[in-house]
């Protein structure tokens, strides 16, 4: 009977260390911030990539395409209107050539905020993996020590109704 409750000891001793190991470890992972901070990323901004995002806001709404089409109509209208002193007469060549600039300028700019955007999406995306695999990690030991309490509750159980129903005998 001695023999036996040594052995008992002996492992509820080892699975004491490990439970302190596991709970260091777990403290660990908690205390840890996996995700980076979107300030972070926005303090690493450039004048030109601030431009970028400028430009894209502005090209993308209802305001830049409102006056866009207000000076298109302006401009072709004073010309057809004013036809003998027109300083863009009927085919619109300068025009034209604005809107080739335009559009040779507002691409790349466009191009460069889309592809920053496309690099805070994907740090979005790690820092979700992240934090999904930090918490299925916390989520797997609670569920591991809730197993382990419920395992030692019916141990318990068991020992104490063994050990009243043994000392009730006597």
């Amino acid at each position: 009977m001695r023999h036996n409750n040594h052995e008992r000891v002996k492992k509820i001793l080892a699975e004491i260390k490990k439970d302190s190991l596991n709970d260091e470890l777990m403290e660990l992972v908690l205390d840890t911030t996996l995700s980076k901070q979107e300030s972070e990323m926005n303090k690493k901004e450039t004048f030109s990539q601030k431009a970028a995002d400028a430009v894209a806001a502005f090209v993308g709404s209802w305001t830049f395409i409102i006056f866009f089409a207000v000076t298109l109509i302006s401009w072709m209208s004073l010309n057809v209107y004013f036809l003998h002193r027109a300083f863009d007469p009927y085919p619109f060549i300068l025009l034209n050539l604005v809107l080739s600039c335009l559009a040779a300028v507002q691409a790349p700019l466009i191009m460069m905020s889309q592809n920053r955007q496309e690099d805070i999406d994907r740090i979005r995306s790690e820092n979700d993996y992240k934090v999904n695999l930090k918490t299925e990690i916390v989520i797997e030991e609670i569920y591991y020590k809730l197993a382990t309490l419920e395992k030692e509750h019916k141990e318990l159980k068991k020992y104490l109704a063994s050990h009243f129903d043994d000392e009730n005998r006597i």
